[in-house]
């Protein structure tokens, strides 16, 4: 029997109401979590509280994973991301400080590689929701470091017109906030899909 298969049947034992099995799944997978949260977030207590939050939900509502979607691990790791963005947008206005950042990270390890194969994801989706000139604005500020002049010399556009573009592509790309169809937009789980 594989990781995915007990766990499986860990979450089967748990939504009948097995605290052992939850507190089996709880161990199993604790670190992985929190390792998620934590590299997003980037503060104890709030990726504490976030991984408490995360696993009473996997207690309360465990029959929500769906074996068509994936893995329970991308499943947890799904949910933690979501959830470590929603906390980081509700501390920070905008999450364009941390774009570039999450881009250029390279860690090892299997767990990390996964987690930035899922912010490849998410930032592209963002990316591909908006406008065509918010887009190449952005791409152009962030991802290539052109200044505002060159890009307004570049797009032939004002300089206040790229300022613009570009706060409103940011906006609209904090927006996005539905995660591999895993998250609707209020940042519940979509009952329907699940």
């Amino acid at each position: 029997m594989d990781e995915n298969q007990r766990s499986l049947i860990l979450l089967q034992e748990i939504s009948r109401g097995s605290r052992h099995s939850f507190n089996q799944f709880y161990e199993k997978y604790i670190g992985f979590v929190y390792q998620i949260a934590f590299h997003i977030i980037k503060d104890h207590a709030e990726t504490e509280d976030l991984c408490h939050d995360l696993f009473l939900e996997v207690y309360q509502n465990s029959s929500q994973y769906d074996p068509s979607k994936g893995s329970v691990k991308a499943w947890l790791a799904v949910k933690a991301k979501s959830r470590s963005l929603d906390r980081l947008r509700k501390k920070k206005p905008l999450l364009h400080n941390r774009l570039q950042e999450l881009l250029k990270e390279e860690e090892s390890g299997a767990d990390i590689a996964f987690l930035s194969q899922i912010e490849h994801h998410i930032l592209k989706d963002a990316l591909l929701s908006i406008p065509i000139q918010q887009r190449e604005a952005i791409i152009r500020s962030y991802f290539r470091n052109e200044t505002h002049k060159e890009i307004s010399t570049k797009m032939n556009k004002p300089l206040g017109t790229i300022k613009s573009l570009i706060r409103y592509g940011l906006t609209n790309m904090r927006k996005q906030k539905t995660l591999l169809n895993w998250v609707d937009s209020s940042g519940g789980e979509k009952k329907n899909e699940l």
